[in-house]
């Protein structure tokens, strides 16, 4: 919602102080003008980018309003998941969690945290160490290197919505000249008239020039800040669980495994040492 609220400010204080300044609005209102900024951006965008890239586009915008997933609730019970985990390992051998691993929809310790069983991604790469921990004797040191390269992969792939948006950003302005520049051309035509029509004409081409900046700077660049951000916070999720899976293979106790996990998440969003404690043992 925050992304909504910022957005009203945008509009309020560049519209209101334009009214204040004696604007007239209605100068304002240059829909043509649109069509061909938001047109060509549109239509930039769809070339550049893939379909799969599109699609996650307009599937994170409305993750933008409502707010991340990934926050401090979603990561006491990924860190309260981990610990279940650890635990029952720890009591009754490695080998007991295979199940666990091989099903997790069917697993009774994962079934008590659906939030984190939605995370279809997450689930998988929890899983998927967890089974090369079970079955074989890979080093603490080659399990994180390959940790980090899945780890680097998935950061890249969410971040690639929120670079091909800026890039529309970037892109805006120059989109709101050539509304402009056609503006001007349509002006030029009108030479030798009323010059109530050339100021109106002039005055739309300007506005091309503001939109195309004032969308860039004021929407659009923000919604892929607000996108990126968002993804930094998912990546936060997975090396959670790396430095608790790696600090569990070095022998540490559950309670400690999930600690380092706990130290590795955004100060803003981190739980407490209490907090994450109470979590645990309320599960």
């Amino acid at each position: 919602m925050t992304f909504i609220f910022g957005c009203l400010i945008v509009i309020g204080c560049v519209l209101g102080g334009y009214v204040l300044s004696h604007g007239h609005l209605v100068a304002l209102w240059q829909p043509f003008e649109l069509l061909i900024i938001g047109g060509a951006a549109f239509g930039a965008f769809i070339i550049s980018n893939s379909f799969h890239t599109i699609k996650l586009v307009f599937s994170g915008i409305p993750r933008v309003i409502v707010g991340s997933k990934f926050n401090k609730e979603l990561y006491m019970d990924l860190l309260s998941l981990m610990y279940d985990i650890f635990d029952k390992s720890r009591k009754q051998g490695v080998m007991s969690i295979e199940a666990d691993v091989d099903e997790p929809n069917q697993s009774e310790i994962f079934s008590r945290y659906p939030a984190v069983l939605k995370m279809v991604p997450l689930t998988e790469f929890i899983t998927d160490y967890l089974r090369i921990i079970s079955t074989g004797n890979m080093a603490p040191h080659e399990l994180e290197g390959l940790m980090d390269l899945e780890i680097e992969t998935r950061s890249i792939e969410l971040e690639e919505p929120a670079h091909a948006v800026h890039k529309v950003a970037d892109a805006l302005p120059g989109f709101g000249i050539v509304a402009a520049v056609l503006g001007i051309v349509i002006t030029m035509q009108s030479l030798g008239g009323p010059i109530e029509e050339i100021g109106v004409h002039v005055a739309a081409a300007l506005v091309g020039t503001f939109l195309g900046i004032l969308l860039a700077y004021g929407f659009v660049g923000p919604l892929s800040y607000a996108m990126e951000n968002m993804a930094h916070s998912e990546v936060k999720a997975y090396e959670c669980v790396k430095v608790s899976i790696l600090a569990t293979m070095t022998g540490l106790a559950p309670q400690m495994a999930v600690e380092f996990g706990r130290k590795a998440l955004f100060y803003d969003d981190r739980p407490n040492f209490q907090e994450l404690n109470d979590h645990v043992k309320s599960r």
